[in-house]
């Protein structure tokens, strides 16, 4: 009995002295955090390395060319992966970027779906012919935003590792 209680009160000991540093080892690390003290502060270093927009156009532009090559290839799960998350991926700007929302409203509500079904079909020719309206609906969006120096064209070099 004597052993058993000091093995519970040894456990329940070391619990507490786990916990403690646990807990003031976890504040030291808040406090020295790189992104702030305040609430506040923390906030707006946090929103600062999310970026604006550019973070959403930069995984558009890598999704785009492999959703691209998928069609092309015929590899059409690979490709409606991929055109599912070029739409997520804007949805999730859309948070940070809400006045971006309406330029892309063709793109979203018309040209993906339109698309999304020509890799339900997997009609490669169907694919690569809707594939230059999809370009286009990006290209649109950009004039819209004031970005027109920034234009899609039809990709003409592999740039993934990845291969089908």
């Amino acid at each position: 009995m004597k052993r058993t209680a000091l093995i519970v009160f040894a456990a329940v000991a070391a619990a507490v002295v786990i916990s403690a540093c646990q807990t003031e080892s976890a504040q030291q690390r808040f406090e020295a955090r790189w992104a702030g003290e305040e609430l506040e502060e923390i906030i707006a270093s946090m929103e600062d390395q999310f970026g604006g927009f550019d973070q959403t156009m930069m995984e558009t532009n890598y999704r785009y060319n492999e959703l691209y090559w998928a069609g092309y290839d015929g590899n059409w799960g690979y490709a409606e992966y991929h055109l599912e998350k070029i739409v997520g991926s804007m949805e999730r700007g859309f948070i940070r970027r809400p006045a971006r929302e309406a330029s892309a409203s063709q793109f979203l509500n018309t040209n993906a779906p339109r698309l999304m079904e020509t890799i339900e079909g997997e009609d490669r020719d169907a694919f690569l012919d809707y594939f230059s309206r999809f370009a286009a609906s990006c290209n649109t969006c950009h004039e819209m935003e004031a970005v027109p120096f920034v234009q899609v064209i039809i990709p003409e070099t592999r740039t993934s590792l990845v291969r089908f």
